[in-house]
Protein backbone atom coordinates (compact mmCIF):
# COMPACT_ATOMS: atom_id res chain seq x y z
CA UNK A 1 0.00 0.00 0.00
CA UNK A 2 1.74 3.15 -1.13
CA UNK A 3 1.17 6.37 1.19
CA UNK A 4 1.80 9.03 -0.81
CA UNK A 5 1.32 13.20 -1.52
CA UNK A 6 -0.16 13.68 -4.68
CA UNK A 7 -1.17 17.28 -6.25
CA UNK A 8 -3.94 17.14 -8.97
CA UNK A 9 -3.07 20.34 -10.97
CA UNK A 10 -6.69 20.86 -12.59
CA UNK A 11 -8.21 19.68 -9.40
CA UNK A 12 -11.30 22.23 -9.88
CA UNK A 13 -12.18 20.98 -13.46
CA UNK A 14 -15.31 19.59 -14.22
CA UNK A 15 -13.57 16.26 -14.74
CA UNK A 16 -12.35 16.30 -11.25
CA UNK A 17 -15.17 15.04 -9.33
CA UNK A 18 -14.99 11.42 -11.44
CA UNK A 19 -11.06 11.61 -10.73
CA UNK A 20 -11.26 11.89 -7.23
CA UNK A 21 -13.93 8.77 -7.88
CA UNK A 22 -11.23 6.93 -9.48
CA UNK A 23 -8.98 7.54 -6.82
CA UNK A 24 -10.90 6.41 -4.07
CA UNK A 25 -11.85 3.32 -6.22
CA UNK A 26 -8.37 2.47 -5.16
CA UNK A 27 -8.54 2.98 -1.71
CA UNK A 28 -7.14 -0.31 -0.65
CA UNK A 29 -3.73 0.77 -2.93
CA UNK A 30 -3.42 4.31 -1.41
CA UNK A 31 -4.45 3.94 2.41
CA UNK A 32 -3.50 7.01 4.26
CA UNK A 33 -2.74 9.45 1.14
CA UNK A 34 -3.05 13.11 1.09
CA UNK A 35 -4.23 14.64 -2.43
CA UNK A 36 -4.08 18.71 -2.89
CA UNK A 37 -6.06 19.66 -5.47
CA UNK A 38 -5.16 22.80 -7.18
CA UNK A 39 -6.96 25.19 -9.92
CA UNK A 40 -7.69 28.77 -10.04
CA UNK A 41 -11.31 28.35 -9.31
CA UNK A 42 -12.17 28.39 -5.49
CA UNK A 43 -15.58 27.73 -5.25
CA UNK A 44 -15.15 24.43 -7.94
CA UNK A 45 -12.43 23.41 -5.94
CA UNK A 46 -14.58 23.27 -2.82
CA UNK A 47 -16.74 21.43 -4.59
CA UNK A 48 -14.66 19.28 -5.51
CA UNK A 49 -13.24 18.84 -2.15
CA UNK A 50 -16.15 18.30 -0.72
CA UNK A 51 -17.41 15.54 -2.92
CA UNK A 52 -13.75 13.80 -2.54
CA UNK A 53 -13.62 13.92 1.44
CA UNK A 54 -17.63 12.90 1.89
CA UNK A 55 -16.76 10.15 -1.10
CA UNK A 56 -13.94 8.75 0.70
CA UNK A 57 -15.19 8.69 4.09
CA UNK A 58 -18.31 6.43 2.73
CA UNK A 59 -15.68 4.32 1.01
CA UNK A 60 -13.95 3.63 4.50
CA UNK A 61 -10.45 5.16 2.75
CA UNK A 62 -7.84 7.21 4.97
CA UNK A 63 -7.45 10.11 2.39
CA UNK A 64 -6.72 13.49 3.66
CA UNK A 65 -7.85 16.29 0.93
CA UNK A 66 -6.80 19.55 0.81
CA UNK A 67 -7.42 22.54 -1.77
CA UNK A 68 -5.54 25.58 -3.43
CA UNK A 69 -5.59 27.96 -5.60
CA UNK A 70 -1.68 28.83 -4.97
CA UNK A 71 0.34 26.29 -7.38
CA UNK A 72 4.06 26.74 -5.75
CA UNK A 73 2.18 25.59 -2.16
CA UNK A 74 0.05 22.90 -2.96
CA UNK A 75 3.09 21.71 -5.09
CA UNK A 76 5.29 20.89 -1.59
CA UNK A 77 6.51 18.00 -0.81
CA UNK A 78 4.76 16.05 -3.02
CA UNK A 79 5.77 12.78 -4.88
CA UNK A 80 3.31 12.60 -7.39
CA UNK A 81 1.85 15.61 -9.91
CA UNK A 82 -1.76 14.80 -11.50
CA UNK A 83 -1.55 16.61 -14.54
CA UNK A 84 -5.11 17.64 -16.20
CA UNK A 85 -6.36 21.15 -16.91
CA UNK A 86 -7.40 23.00 -19.91
CA UNK A 87 -5.84 26.70 -20.06
CA UNK A 88 -8.44 29.13 -21.56
CA UNK A 89 -11.12 26.51 -20.67
CA UNK A 90 -13.79 25.29 -23.47
CA UNK A 91 -14.08 28.76 -24.67
CA UNK A 92 -10.60 28.84 -26.08
CA UNK A 93 -11.40 25.17 -27.69
CA UNK A 94 -14.06 26.66 -28.93
CA UNK A 95 -11.66 29.09 -30.81
CA UNK A 96 -9.44 26.47 -32.19
CA UNK A 97 -12.36 24.48 -33.38
CA UNK A 98 -13.51 27.48 -35.58
CA UNK A 99 -10.60 29.52 -36.64
CA UNK A 100 -9.11 26.89 -38.74
CA UNK A 101 -12.79 26.29 -40.62
CA UNK A 102 -12.75 29.58 -42.03
CA UNK A 103 -9.65 28.85 -43.72
CA UNK A 104 -10.82 25.52 -44.92
CA UNK A 105 -8.82 24.01 -42.55
CA UNK A 106 -9.92 21.14 -39.59
CA UNK A 107 -10.59 22.16 -36.12
CA UNK A 108 -10.26 19.85 -33.64
CA UNK A 109 -9.06 19.28 -29.95
CA UNK A 110 -5.64 17.72 -30.01
CA UNK A 111 -5.42 17.44 -34.40
CA UNK A 112 -4.12 19.76 -36.63
CA UNK A 113 -3.63 23.92 -35.99
CA UNK A 114 -6.51 23.49 -32.69
CA UNK A 115 -4.41 20.80 -31.04
CA UNK A 116 -1.37 22.82 -31.76
CA UNK A 117 -2.66 26.11 -30.04
CA UNK A 118 -4.03 24.17 -26.93
CA UNK A 119 0.05 22.66 -26.70
CA UNK A 120 1.27 26.06 -27.04
CA UNK A 121 -0.79 26.78 -24.31
CA UNK A 122 -0.41 23.97 -22.36
CA UNK A 123 3.36 23.69 -22.16
CA UNK A 124 3.39 27.23 -20.92
CA UNK A 125 1.62 26.38 -17.53
CA UNK A 126 3.98 23.49 -17.74
CA UNK A 127 7.17 25.48 -17.58
CA UNK A 128 6.26 27.50 -14.18
CA UNK A 129 4.65 24.00 -13.18
CA UNK A 130 8.50 22.49 -13.40
CA UNK A 131 10.29 25.79 -11.90
CA UNK A 132 7.76 25.08 -8.70
CA UNK A 133 8.48 21.72 -8.89
CA UNK A 134 12.53 22.21 -8.82
CA UNK A 135 12.48 24.26 -6.26
CA UNK A 136 9.63 22.68 -3.70
CA UNK A 137 9.80 19.02 -5.26
CA UNK A 138 12.58 18.38 -6.91
CA UNK A 139 11.74 14.57 -6.47
CA UNK A 140 8.22 14.28 -7.74
CA UNK A 141 6.83 12.71 -11.12
CA UNK A 142 4.65 14.20 -13.37
CA UNK A 143 1.69 11.65 -14.38
CA UNK A 144 0.11 13.77 -17.27
CA UNK A 145 -3.70 14.07 -19.08
CA UNK A 146 -3.27 17.38 -20.26
CA UNK A 147 -3.86 17.16 -24.19
CA UNK A 148 -1.84 17.02 -26.34
CA UNK A 149 -0.11 14.92 -24.41
CA UNK A 150 2.35 13.42 -26.77
CA UNK A 151 3.45 17.62 -27.38
CA UNK A 152 3.44 18.42 -23.53
CA UNK A 153 5.91 15.52 -23.05
CA UNK A 154 7.90 15.38 -25.75
CA UNK A 155 8.39 19.32 -24.60
CA UNK A 156 9.36 18.48 -21.52
CA UNK A 157 11.77 15.52 -22.12
CA UNK A 158 13.16 17.54 -24.56
CA UNK A 159 14.26 20.22 -21.85
CA UNK A 160 13.85 18.96 -18.46
CA UNK A 161 14.74 16.33 -16.29
CA UNK A 162 11.64 16.27 -14.67
CA UNK A 163 10.11 12.24 -14.88
CA UNK A 164 6.89 12.23 -17.32
CA UNK A 165 4.39 9.79 -17.52
CA UNK A 166 2.02 10.78 -20.15
CA UNK A 167 -1.64 8.42 -20.47
CA UNK A 168 -4.30 7.67 -22.18
CA UNK A 169 -7.01 5.13 -23.11
CA UNK A 170 -6.31 5.15 -26.63
CA UNK A 171 -5.19 1.90 -27.08
CA UNK A 172 -7.46 0.14 -24.95
CA UNK A 173 -10.67 1.92 -26.53
CA UNK A 174 -10.03 2.70 -30.01
CA UNK A 175 -10.40 -1.05 -31.40
CA UNK A 176 -13.50 -2.74 -29.62
CA UNK A 177 -16.17 -0.54 -31.30
CA UNK A 178 -14.44 -1.53 -34.48
CA UNK A 179 -14.85 -5.50 -33.70
CA UNK A 180 -18.10 -4.94 -32.81
CA UNK A 181 -19.11 -3.29 -35.80
CA UNK A 182 -18.19 -6.46 -38.19
CA UNK A 183 -20.01 -8.15 -35.40
CA UNK A 184 -17.00 -9.69 -33.33
CA UNK A 185 -16.63 -9.98 -29.66
CA UNK A 186 -13.87 -7.92 -28.08
CA UNK A 187 -13.12 -10.67 -25.43
CA UNK A 188 -11.99 -12.91 -28.04
CA UNK A 189 -9.49 -10.51 -29.70
CA UNK A 190 -5.92 -9.56 -28.59
CA UNK A 191 -5.13 -6.10 -30.14
CA UNK A 192 -1.83 -4.37 -29.52
CA UNK A 193 -1.74 -0.50 -30.80
CA UNK A 194 1.11 1.88 -30.97
CA UNK A 195 2.60 4.78 -32.92
CA UNK A 196 1.86 8.42 -31.52
CA UNK A 197 -0.98 10.15 -29.13
CA UNK A 198 -4.20 9.36 -30.64
CA UNK A 199 -2.16 8.67 -33.77
CA UNK A 200 -1.49 4.77 -33.34
CA UNK A 201 -2.57 1.45 -35.64
CA UNK A 202 -2.84 -1.90 -34.30
CA UNK A 203 0.59 -4.34 -34.94
CA UNK A 204 -1.00 -6.89 -33.41
CA UNK A 205 -4.49 -8.31 -34.30
CA UNK A 206 -5.53 -11.67 -33.39
CA UNK A 207 -8.73 -13.73 -33.12
CA UNK A 208 -9.09 -16.77 -31.32
CA UNK A 209 -5.37 -17.05 -32.16
CA UNK A 210 -5.64 -16.08 -35.96
CA UNK A 211 -5.53 -13.43 -38.21
CA UNK A 212 -8.86 -10.87 -37.48
CA UNK A 213 -8.12 -9.37 -40.95
CA UNK A 214 -10.37 -11.95 -42.66
CA UNK A 215 -12.93 -11.76 -40.41
CA UNK A 216 -12.90 -7.58 -40.22
CA UNK A 217 -12.88 -8.32 -44.20
CA UNK A 218 -16.02 -10.11 -43.92
CA UNK A 219 -17.51 -7.78 -41.63
CA UNK A 220 -17.50 -4.84 -43.85
CA UNK A 221 -18.85 -6.84 -46.87
CA UNK A 222 -21.93 -7.36 -44.26
CA UNK A 223 -22.06 -3.28 -43.23
CA UNK A 224 -21.24 -1.63 -45.96
CA UNK A 225 -24.42 -0.47 -47.47
CA UNK A 226 -26.24 -1.10 -43.95
CA UNK A 227 -27.85 2.66 -43.45
CA UNK A 228 -28.87 1.89 -40.16
CA UNK A 229 -24.97 1.15 -39.26
CA UNK A 230 -23.67 4.85 -37.62
CA UNK A 231 -21.86 6.44 -40.80
CA UNK A 232 -18.89 6.87 -38.93
CA UNK A 233 -18.90 3.12 -37.44
CA UNK A 234 -18.82 1.89 -41.22
CA UNK A 235 -16.43 4.95 -41.85
CA UNK A 236 -13.30 3.42 -39.43
CA UNK A 237 -14.34 -0.55 -40.54
CA UNK A 238 -13.66 0.36 -43.68
CA UNK A 239 -9.94 2.18 -42.94
CA UNK A 240 -9.02 -1.00 -40.91
CA UNK A 241 -10.14 -3.43 -44.21
CA UNK A 242 -8.30 -1.12 -46.25
CA UNK A 243 -4.79 -0.41 -44.52
CA UNK A 244 -4.79 -3.80 -43.30
CA UNK A 245 -4.39 -2.00 -39.41
CA UNK A 246 -6.70 -1.10 -37.14
CA UNK A 247 -6.99 2.61 -36.73
CA UNK A 248 -7.22 5.12 -33.58
CA UNK A 249 -10.40 6.89 -34.02
CA UNK A 250 -8.71 10.38 -35.30
CA UNK A 251 -7.83 8.77 -38.02
CA UNK A 252 -10.94 9.86 -39.32
CA UNK A 253 -9.72 13.13 -39.86
CA UNK A 254 -6.97 12.12 -42.10
CA UNK A 255 -8.02 9.41 -44.28
CA UNK A 256 -11.70 10.93 -44.14
CA UNK A 257 -11.15 14.81 -43.51
CA UNK A 258 -13.33 16.23 -46.61
CA UNK A 259 -16.60 14.25 -45.12
CA UNK A 260 -15.64 15.27 -41.77
CA UNK A 261 -14.97 18.98 -42.85
CA UNK A 262 -18.37 19.03 -44.55
CA UNK A 263 -20.64 17.54 -41.40
CA UNK A 264 -18.82 20.07 -39.01
CA UNK A 265 -19.24 22.94 -41.33
CA UNK A 266 -23.26 21.88 -41.63
CA UNK A 267 -23.24 21.76 -37.66
CA UNK A 268 -25.10 24.48 -35.75
CA UNK A 269 -22.31 23.74 -32.68
CA UNK A 270 -19.16 22.41 -32.48
CA UNK A 271 -17.69 19.68 -30.05
CA UNK A 272 -16.86 22.45 -27.78
CA UNK A 273 -20.02 24.37 -28.29
CA UNK A 274 -21.83 20.76 -27.08
CA UNK A 275 -19.88 20.60 -24.17
CA UNK A 276 -20.03 24.24 -22.96
CA UNK A 277 -24.49 23.06 -22.94
CA UNK A 278 -23.76 20.93 -20.43
CA UNK A 279 -21.46 22.36 -17.84
CA UNK A 280 -23.43 24.22 -15.88
CA UNK A 281 -25.68 21.57 -14.97
CA UNK A 282 -22.20 19.37 -14.55
CA UNK A 283 -21.84 21.57 -11.37
CA UNK A 284 -25.47 22.35 -10.68
CA UNK A 285 -25.51 18.25 -10.14
CA UNK A 286 -21.93 18.30 -7.86
CA UNK A 287 -23.08 21.06 -6.09
CA UNK A 288 -26.46 18.75 -5.05
CA UNK A 289 -23.77 16.00 -4.42
CA UNK A 290 -21.56 17.75 -2.29
CA UNK A 291 -24.49 19.17 -0.30
CA UNK A 292 -25.67 15.40 0.14
CA UNK A 293 -24.37 13.43 3.18
CA UNK A 294 -23.54 10.64 0.97
CA UNK A 295 -22.77 11.77 -2.27
CA UNK A 296 -23.19 9.37 -5.25
CA UNK A 297 -22.50 10.86 -8.78
CA UNK A 298 -24.95 10.35 -11.67
CA UNK A 299 -22.71 9.40 -15.19
CA UNK A 300 -24.92 10.60 -17.01
CA UNK A 301 -24.72 14.22 -15.36
CA UNK A 302 -21.33 13.83 -14.80
CA UNK A 303 -18.28 14.97 -17.68
CA UNK A 304 -17.09 11.66 -18.69
CA UNK A 305 -18.72 9.19 -16.34
CA UNK A 306 -18.06 8.19 -13.38
CA UNK A 307 -14.52 7.56 -13.12
CA UNK A 308 -11.94 9.39 -15.03
CA UNK A 309 -8.19 9.35 -15.68
CA UNK A 310 -8.48 6.10 -14.37
CA UNK A 311 -5.49 4.80 -16.74
CA UNK A 312 -3.25 7.50 -14.71
CA UNK A 313 -4.26 6.01 -11.37
CA UNK A 314 -3.21 2.68 -12.60
CA UNK A 315 -0.13 3.54 -13.89
CA UNK A 316 0.57 5.40 -10.50
CA UNK A 317 -0.56 2.65 -8.85
CA UNK A 318 1.67 0.62 -10.19
CA UNK A 319 4.91 2.44 -9.38
CA UNK A 320 3.98 3.84 -6.04
CA UNK A 321 3.23 -0.14 -5.12
CA UNK A 322 5.71 -1.72 -7.46
CA UNK A 323 3.19 -4.16 -8.37
CA UNK A 324 3.72 -5.31 -12.15
CA UNK A 325 0.89 -3.95 -14.43
CA UNK A 326 0.47 -3.73 -18.85
CA UNK A 327 -0.92 -0.42 -19.59
CA UNK A 328 -0.27 1.90 -22.53
CA UNK A 329 2.10 4.58 -21.70
CA UNK A 330 3.73 7.50 -23.53
CA UNK A 331 7.41 7.71 -23.15
CA UNK A 332 10.81 8.20 -25.01
CA UNK A 333 11.34 5.40 -27.70
CA UNK A 334 14.53 4.76 -26.01
CA UNK A 335 16.54 2.16 -27.81
CA UNK A 336 14.27 2.33 -30.26
CA UNK A 337 12.09 0.57 -28.65
CA UNK A 338 8.75 1.38 -31.44
CA UNK A 339 11.33 0.16 -35.32
CA UNK A 340 10.63 3.40 -37.48
CA UNK A 341 10.83 6.03 -34.77
CA UNK A 342 13.91 8.14 -33.28
CA UNK A 343 15.04 7.20 -29.84
CA UNK A 344 14.49 10.94 -28.75
CA UNK A 345 10.80 10.70 -29.73
CA UNK A 346 7.79 10.59 -27.12
CA UNK A 347 5.75 7.33 -28.73
CA UNK A 348 2.82 5.62 -27.01
CA UNK A 349 3.58 1.90 -26.45
CA UNK A 350 2.16 -0.87 -24.00
CA UNK A 351 4.47 -0.92 -21.63
CA UNK A 352 5.00 -3.02 -18.18
CA UNK A 353 5.01 -0.62 -15.45
CA UNK A 354 6.49 -1.20 -11.84
CA UNK A 355 8.48 0.23 -9.14
CA UNK A 356 11.11 0.75 -11.48
CA UNK A 357 9.03 2.76 -14.39
CA UNK A 358 7.41 1.86 -17.51
CA UNK A 359 9.16 -0.36 -19.61
CA UNK A 360 8.06 -0.98 -23.30
CA UNK A 361 7.32 -4.64 -24.64
CA UNK A 362 8.64 -6.15 -27.12
CA UNK A 363 7.24 -3.80 -29.83
CA UNK A 364 6.42 -4.84 -33.70
CA UNK A 365 6.65 -2.26 -36.26
CA UNK A 366 3.55 -0.13 -38.19
CA UNK A 367 2.74 -1.97 -41.03
CA UNK A 368 4.11 0.53 -44.16
CA UNK A 369 0.71 1.30 -45.27
CA UNK A 370 -0.02 3.21 -42.09
CA UNK A 371 3.78 4.14 -40.77
CA UNK A 372 4.44 6.64 -43.69
CA UNK A 373 1.45 9.19 -41.89
CA UNK A 374 2.15 8.16 -38.63
CA UNK A 375 5.94 9.37 -39.20
CA UNK A 376 5.04 12.41 -40.23
CA UNK A 377 2.61 13.17 -37.72
CA UNK A 378 5.69 12.25 -34.90
CA UNK A 379 8.09 14.53 -36.59
CA UNK A 380 5.35 17.50 -36.92
CA UNK A 381 5.03 16.73 -32.68
CA UNK A 382 8.65 17.53 -32.76
CA UNK A 383 8.06 20.52 -34.84
CA UNK A 384 5.19 21.79 -32.23
CA UNK A 385 7.37 20.45 -28.92
CA UNK A 386 10.28 23.27 -30.04
CA UNK A 387 7.84 25.92 -30.76
CA UNK A 388 5.76 25.48 -27.68
CA UNK A 389 8.98 25.65 -25.57
CA UNK A 390 11.19 28.77 -26.98
CA UNK A 391 9.94 29.03 -30.29
CA UNK A 392 9.41 32.14 -32.11
CA UNK A 393 6.55 32.58 -34.85
CA UNK A 394 8.67 31.30 -37.68
CA UNK A 395 8.83 28.16 -35.39
CA UNK A 396 4.97 28.02 -34.75
CA UNK A 397 4.59 28.45 -38.89
CA UNK A 398 6.96 25.73 -39.51
CA UNK A 399 5.44 22.98 -37.08
CA UNK A 400 1.82 24.13 -38.74
CA UNK A 401 2.92 23.57 -42.39
CA UNK A 402 4.12 20.15 -41.60
CA UNK A 403 0.86 19.05 -40.16
CA UNK A 404 -0.88 16.84 -42.94
CA UNK A 405 -4.15 19.29 -42.30
CA UNK A 406 -2.82 22.15 -43.56
CA UNK A 407 -2.04 22.54 -47.55
CA UNK A 408 -0.09 25.36 -47.87
CA UNK A 409 2.35 27.81 -46.39
CA UNK A 410 0.54 30.90 -46.83
CA UNK A 411 -2.56 29.17 -45.27
CA UNK A 412 -0.01 28.11 -42.52
CA UNK A 413 1.19 31.70 -42.18
CA UNK A 414 -2.25 32.95 -42.07
CA UNK A 415 -3.69 30.86 -39.90
CA UNK A 416 -1.89 30.88 -37.24
CA UNK A 417 -1.56 34.97 -37.19
CA UNK A 418 -5.02 34.08 -37.22
CA UNK A 419 -5.27 32.11 -33.59
CA UNK A 420 -2.37 33.63 -32.27
CA UNK A 421 -4.44 36.81 -31.80
CA UNK A 422 -7.38 34.91 -30.32
CA UNK A 423 -4.41 33.15 -28.16
CA UNK A 424 -2.79 36.19 -27.03
CA UNK A 425 -3.50 36.10 -23.45
CA UNK A 426 -1.76 33.02 -23.14
CA UNK A 427 0.91 33.17 -25.27
CA UNK A 428 4.26 34.71 -23.97
CA UNK A 429 5.89 37.57 -26.31
CA UNK A 430 8.04 35.01 -28.77
CA UNK A 431 4.99 33.68 -30.37
CA UNK A 432 3.32 36.63 -31.25
CA UNK A 433 5.86 38.89 -33.09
Amino acid sequence: MAQIKLAYLGGGSSRAAGTMASFIAHADEFQGSEVVLIDQRADELEIVRTLAEKTARDAGMDLTVTATTNRRDGLEGVDAVLTSFRPGDFAMRQQDELIPMRHGVIGQETQGPGGFMMSLRSVQVFQGLIADLEDVSPGARIFNYTNPVNIVSQAVEDHTDTPIYSMCEGPMIFWPSILKTAGLDPERAEVIMAGVNHNCWSTTHLYDGEDIMPLLEQGWEKVRDDHTVDIWDRRMLHLAVAMQSIPADYFKYYYFGQEHFREAQASRLTRAGVILSHVDDYWAHYREQAASEHPKLDPARSRGGIHELELAIDVMSAYYNDKSARLPVNLLNTGGALPGFDEDTVVEMWCDVDGTGAHPIPQKPLPHAVRGITQELAEYQRLAAVAAWDGSRADAVRALVAHPFVPTLAVAEELYDDLAHANAAYLPERLLR
